[in-house]
């Protein structure tokens, strides 16, 4: 691994906690796996797609590489001598760069998976991290992988509720996280086994208990080597949690078989190639991060991006200056930030303007929210390349896409075509396949999906499927073009900034308040997140609302349950609307402050 300061010098000797601190690399920051080609026709290809012939396209002659998600993204490139190719770019808050091959992954994943092997981690168990975007939670994810285990995520934002529901039934068995998260533990760390990872300093002032185990004393002593666990496609590797209106978050394994779906949207909708410097900005806490900044570029051999850095308008653009990002992937509240911020006006690609050749950009993706007009052309114009929308959920991936690679229309405000692989269609109430131009929830045809995946919740905690059909319960329209339409959710999920929120959660969180009798969460419009958290609150007799209730209530929401999850607005009503059973009427208080 090779570290240096801001602006990339190198420095005499790069010391890491991950690899051995004399290895230096100075080597091509991609793969030979992928490269630029002619855009080929989306009907032809989606028409004639075969999975075999996928299957040969990404594992040529190892098929096998496909049961062990290590050996998918990491191993059988050093087995096929790109050992010395960049797997990683990392840059730090302070502006320190660290740079790692995928044979220093292959070493230090092997470490963590022998540490992981002491604890008594088998195939099948999951292994956590709550951690931010640093080279650790790379090592740390392919060392899982490596034992045919399964790697969960847990978000820095959230707080005890949240973590410790999916630890409990997850049955987490071990828990990386650092100085900056171990106190949301406290009270789970007699449950599972933890690891602290940071530097030196940080491990000296993190206390000496006997729950945290410091991952920088004991990494060094494990072995460079060890055999990863072969397991089949219905295998799961990774356990995701997605939102859910009634109830908790439901649990989604994504199992082995979804490797070939990634690499189709990475391949052909992000247009991932050789010569990109592609920066997802995601965080890997979430399914869009986890999925397409880690495991999808490291499934083509591409380097990923990592900026550690919270979001801030001035350092995304001074970032992918710095290290000429070529292909980006973001949301819409993302560029809707970068765009009121001012500070990409200079970088207007008018052709009186000098200074639009300072970025790199080739091409970029949103997902999360459907883009605008205005937002597409102000990408076009400030960052001077083409954006594309694409379609996913945590259950299936993307599986709707404006895509890079594949010549088809891509009108403004599209979702975009059918991920190949996968068979779209729009349902009525009754389950009936609707014409082109109505409205219904968007629902894939299982049997003539073979790259669709998902077969089921965790925990069976809803039925997602009616016969042949997933689902998604978005409300979509399908145009004669092939196109589809996003308008809206057949539930109350919240999306906001991209996030989606169960209203339940936050309800119940703010229930703990003591002058809370009842609540009840919607998102409202807001012009940068696309819509916001306001809590609609019944305080208990006697109680009058008040700034300094409402204030209480947003803090514990923030504390209690997640950073992104809390109440931006609190109103004090004197009774929710309901149905006769008693089934809170969100959609009436949406209408209120619509």
């Amino acid at each position: 691994m090779t570290t240096t300061s801001e602006h990339a010098t190198p420095t005499a000797a790069a010391a890491s906690n991950l690899t051995d601190t004399d290895t230096q690399s100075s080597h091509t920051e991609h793969s030979v796996s992928v490269s630029a080609s002619t855009p080929k026709s989306y009907a032809d290809y989606y028409n004639n797609f075969d999975m075999n012939t996928l299957l040969e396209e990404i594992f040529g002659a190892h098929p096998d590489d496909r049961l062990n998600a290590y050996m998918a993204c990491c191993g059988r490139h050093v087995r096929d001598g790109r050992a010395d190719n960049i797997a990683l770019v990392h840059e730090d808050t302070a502006g320190k760069m660290t740079r790692m091959t995928f044979g220093e992954l292959d070493n230090a994943s092997a470490q963590v998976a022998n540490l992981l092997q002491s604890y008594g981690v088998q195939a099948g168990d999951r292994v956590a991290t709550m951690l931010p975007r640093t080279p650790e939670l790379l090592v740390v994810v392919l060392a899982t992988w490596r034992l045919g285990a399964i790697y969960q995520p847990l978000f820095t934002a959230f707080g005890y509720d949240s973590i410790k529901y999916r630890m409990d039934k997850a049955e987490t068995k071990v828990v990386f996280t650092n100085n900056d998260n171990r106190d949301k533990f406290k009270d789970l760390a007699q449950q599972t086994k933890m690891v602290m990872v940071g530097s030196q300093s940080d491990s000296q002032t993190s206390g000496d208990d006997n729950y945290f185990i410091k991952l920088a004393e004991i990494r060094a002593k494990q072995p460079k080597t060890t055999e990863p666990i072969i397991l089949d496609t219905d295998a799961p590797f990774l356990q995701m949690f997605t939102s859910g209106t009634v109830g908790k978050s439901k649990g989604v394994n994504v199992p082995l078989a979804a490797l070939p779906a990634f690499y189709l949207y990475m391949r052909y909708a992000i247009d991932l190639r050789q010569s990109d410097n592609y920066w997802n900005m995601a965080d890997p806490g979430w399914a869009y991060g986890l999925y397409y900044a880690i495991t999808g570029p490291l499934l083509l051999g591409v380097t990923t991006y990592f900026n550690e850095a919270g979001f801030d308008a001035a350092n995304t653009r001074d970032f992918m200056i710095r290290h000429k990002i070529t292909n980006l992937a973001s949301s819409p509240t993302a560029f809707r930030m970068m765009k009121s911020s001012g500070v990409f006006e200079a970088f207007s690609t008018d052709a009186a303007n000098n200074d639009s050749n300072k970025l790199s950009l080739r091409c970029a993706n949103s997902a999360g929210e459907t883009l605008n007009t205005e937002v597409v052309g102000w990408v076009e114009s400030h960052l001077g390349c083409k954006v594309c929308d694409q379609y996913g959920q945590t259950e299936t991936g993307m599986t709707c896409c404006e895509h890079h690679a594949l010549e088809h229309e891509r009108p403004v405000g599209s979702m975009g075509m059918a991920l190949p692989g996968h068979t779209l269609v729009i349902l009525d109430d009754d389950m009936q396949v609707l014409p082109d131009g109505e409205q219904g929830q968007l629902a894939v045809v299982v049997s003539q999906s073979p790259a669709f995946y998902f077969r089921g919740y965790s925990w069976n905690e809803k039925q997602a499927f009616a016969d042949d059909y997933y689902l998604t319960g978005d409300i979509v329209e399908r145009h004669h073009d092939g196109s589809y339409w996003f308008s809206g959710r057949d539930d109350d999920i919240i999306m906001t900034a991209g996030y989606r929120v169960g209203p339940t959660d936050v309800e119940n969180t703010v229930l703990e308040h003591e002058a809370v009798a009842e609540s009840a969460a919607v998102g409202i419009p807001d012009e940068v997140r696309g819509c916001m958290i306001k809590s609609y609150v019944v305080l208990k007799d006697g109680i009058e609302g008040s700034d300094e209730i409402a204030q209480q209530i947003k803090n514990l929401v923030r504390e209690r349950l997640s950073a992104h999850a809390y109440p931006r607005e609190v109103e004090f009503i004197k009774e929710l609307p309901k149905t006769p059973s008693g089934k809170i009427q969100r959609f009436l208080l949406r209408s209120l402050s619509a």
